[in-house]
C-alpha cells in the first residue's frame, strides 16, 4: 500500500514539473532566431533581371510575328482553295449539263444508239455521213467523261489541300496564343520589378541603362570600326531612312507595325516597305534571309542584327548610330550602333 502511494506522489510530482516546464520551452522555442532574410539585388542585379526579362518577350515577340505572317499565309492559301474547289464543283455541273443533254438527244432519237441507226440505215453515202458523226461523237464523249474524272480527282486534291491548309492555320494559331501569353507575362514581371523601386531608383535605373550603352559604344568606337566606312547609299536607303528616322518618338508596341506604334523588325520592314523593298517581318527572319554584310562595308541603310540570337534589330544611319525600337516603355529613338551585342549586319538591296 505504502508503495502504491509512494508510485502515485512520484508520478504527480513529474507531471507537476513537466507542466511548470513547458512555458519556458515555449519561451525558449519563440526567442530562437529567424533565418536571416535573403540579401536585397543591387540596383544593377534588378537591371539586368529587367533586360532579360525584356530580350526573352523580343524573342517572343518575334515567335508572335512569324506565327502571325504565316496565319495570314495559311489564311490566303485557303480563301485561293476554296475558290478552286467552288470553281471545280460549277465545271461538274456544266459537265454533267451537258451529259444530259446527249442522253436527252438519244432518246429523242427513239431510245436507239447512234451505232443502230447507222446499221439501219440503206444509203451509202449516209451510212458515211454517219459513221463519221459517230465517231465525233464517241470521241466527245470519252472526252467528256475524261474531263469530268480529272474535275472530280482536282476537287479531291483541293479537298486534301484545304485540310492540310486548315491544320497548318490552327497550329499557328496556337502558336501565336502561346507567344502572346509569354510577351505579357515577361513584360508583366519586368514592369512588376520596376514598380517596386522608390521613384530615386527607378531614375538610377535609367542612368545605369544608358551607362551600359554608353560603356558598350565607346568599346565598340575604340575598335576603328567607324574608320574607312562609307557615308554613301543608295536612293531606295535613303527612303527607308527618312522613313525611320520620321518615326523617332512614336512608342514601342509588340507585334505593331505602324503606322502610329511599332515594334523592332515592324519598324525596318515598314521603313524598306515604303523604299519599295519588302522584307521579311521578323529580327529573325531578316537575318536569316537577307543577304549579309561584313561591318567593315557596313552603309547607311543596311540593318544591324543584335544578340545571338538575332532578337532585335536597327537601321544604321551613318556616323555609329541607329534608329530603333527599343522595348516596351520606350519609343523609337537613335542610339549607338554599337550599344548592344551586334550579332551581324544584312542589306536589303
Amino acid at each position: 500500500m505504502n508503495r502504491r502511494r509512494h508510485a502515485t506522489a512520484a508520478i504527480t510530482m513529474i507531471c507537476a514539473l513537466t507542466v511548470l516546464a513547458s512555458p519556458a520551452l515555449s519561451l525558449q522555442a519563440a526567442a530562437a532566431p529567424l533565418p536571416p532574410p535573403p540579401p536585397k539585388k543591387t540596383l544593377e542585379e534588378v537591371r539586368q533581371e529587367i533586360d532579360g526579362l525584356y530580350r526573352q518577350a523580343a524573342v517572343a515577340t518575334d515567335a508572335y510575328n512569324l506565327a502571325e505572317e504565316k496565319t495570314k499565309e495559311q489564311s490566303a492559301e485557303l480563301v485561293k482553295v476554296a475558290r478552286m474547289i467552288v470553281e471545280g464543283r460549277e465545271k461538274i455541273e456544266a459537265l454533267k449539263a451537258q451529259a444530259g443533254a446527249a442522253a436527252r438527244a438519244q432518246y429523242r432519237n427513239g431510245g436507239l444508239p447512234d451505232g443502230a441507226h447507222l446499221v439501219l440505215t440503206g444509203d451509202p453515202q449516209l451510212f458515211l455521213d454517219a459513221a463519221g458523226r459517230l465517231k465525233a461523237g464517241a470521241k466527245a464523249t470519252t472526252d467528256l467523261l475524261g474531263e469530268m474524272n480529272r474535275t472530280q480527282e482536282q476537287l479531291d486534291v483541293y479537298a486534301a489541300d484545304a485540310g492540310v491548309n486548315w491544320t497548318k492555320l490552327e497550329a499557328n494559331r496556337v502558336k501565336q496564343a502561346q507567344a502572346r501569353k509569354e510577351i505579357n507575362d515577361k513584360i508583366a514581371a519586368a514592369k512588376k520589378l520596376e514598380s517596386e523601386l522608390a521613384a530615386e531608383e527607378r531614375e538610377r535605373l535609367r542612368r545605369l541603362e544608358e551607362q551600359a550603352q554608353y560603356r558598350a559604344q565607346t568599346t565598340w568606337l575604340g575598335t576603328g570600326v567607324l574608320a574607312g566606312l562609307k557615308a554613301d547609299t543608295t536612293p531606295e536607303a535613303k527612303k527607308a531612312i527618312a522613313f525611320a528616322t520620321a518615326q523617332i518618338g512614336r512608342p514601342y508596341v509588340w507585334g505593331a507595325e505602324g503606322p502610329d506604334s511599332y515594334d523592332c523588325s515592324g519598324l525596318t520592314q515598314r521603313a524598306w516597305g515604303v523604299a519599295g523593298r519588302p522584307i521579311p517581318r521578323t529580327s529573325q527572319e531578316q537575318w536569316r534571309l537577307l543577304p549579309h554584310v561584313d561591318i567593315k562595308d557596313m552603309r547607311p541603310g543596311d540593318l544591324i542584327v543584335y544578340f545571338k540570337d538575332a532578337s532585335h534589330i536597327g537601321m544604321y544611319v551613318g556616323n555609329g548610330a541607329i534608329v530603333h525600337a527599343p522595348r516596351p516603355g520606350r519609343d523609337v529613338t537613335l542610339a549607338g550602333a554599337g550599344s548592344m551585342e551586334i550579332l551581324g549586319v544584312v542589306r536589303p538591296t
